[in-house]
């Protein structure tokens, strides 16, 4: 009998094959206009702070090692069901935080026309903008902006950082 693990390999094991050999024995011509086409499509640019790059760049590998090591407990074997359910909800989570963060990030932009960068965690909301301009009622205006989005009472914390 086939486990599941067997089948699986076997059914990438061959999907890999068919697609090398469809690769090889396409005629050389359309891979030349693939070439082509890809070519002459415009490269658009995005320029953004570096230390929101950096700090984006920074929370997602952490996420991502967070979720990394929820999916290798999800395939454990010696997890109950319960315990393999508390960690895909524990995915779930972060996964609707990843989306939260990047709600907030656009309604900002859109509202006020500032970049910033924000991380949830729990209660507590950390929202850097990249502004010259300090002002405390701006930073009041963003904190009722992200509160609106939550019934429950959320620790905004806005900061403003200098281009």
């Amino acid at each position: 009998m086939i486990s599941k693990q067997n089948l699986w390999f076997l059914t990438l094991f061959s999907l890999i094959l068919i697609l090398g050999v469809y690769y090889v024995t396409m005629p050389n011509d359309l891979l030349e206009k693939i070439k082509e086409t890809t070519k002459e499509k415009p490269v658009i640019e995005v320029i953004e702070d570096n230390a929101l790059t950096a700090m984006r760049v920074n929370l997602e590998e952490n996420r991502q090692q967070e979720i990394t090591a929820l999916e290798k407990q999800l395939t454990d074997e010696k997890l109950t069901t319960e315990e393999k359910n508390n960690v895909y909800e524990q995915l779930k989570y972060l996964n609707e935080v990843q989306s939260k963060e990047e709600q907030v990030e656009k309604k900002i932009k859109k509202e006020y026309d500032l970049d910033c960068f924000t991380k949830i965690e729990s209660k507590d909301i950390n929202i850097i903008c990249i502004s010259d301009n300090h002002d405390k009622t701006l930073a009041n205006n963003i904190m009722r902006l992200v509160q609106n989005n939550y019934e429950n009472h959320m620790n905004i914390i806005v900061k403003f950082q200098k281009k």
